[in-house]
């Protein structure tokens, strides 16, 4: 038996304008909308998640990183240099070493949403 596609769109068009209302009214505005799109682009590349998810745990030095990631250090620097400049990851200098861990909690919980939204059964 074959699945028939499912529908989505509106069979008739009818504006519902108190809905269409509330709605933009919870609109950010184009520059907060820029610049959510560009940190989920970020997210978009499996290398910054693997990151990420690495320094779920803590802070860990660029070598470390690379050694569990199996990633040169040039690639592991690239790419968290990419991570600092949008603010989900930050770094401290230690002697001769720079450590790095999630920016804040939103990351943290934008990486566990996520997780959480993949464990689920559909």
């Amino acid at each position: 038996m074959t699945q028939q596609p499912q529908q989505i769109t509106c069979q008739e068009c009818h504006v519902h304008q108190d809905l269409q209302d509330k709605a933009m009214r919870r609109m950010p505005d184009d520059e907060k909308l820029f610049e959510l799109a560009e940190i989920f682009k970020v997210f978009g590349d499996s290398t910054r998640i693997r990151i990420m998810c690495a320094l779920l745990p803590g802070e860990m030095c660029v070598c470390d990183i690379s050694a569990a990631l199996g990633i040169t250090q040039s690639a592991i620097s690239h790419q968290l240099r990419l991570l600092k400049n949008h603010r989900l990851v930050k770094s401290r200098r230690e002697g001769k070493s720079m450590f790095y861990s999630l920016d804040d909690e939103h990351v943290q919980q934008i990486l566990f949403t996520g997780l959480n939204h993949l464990a689920e059964e559909h």
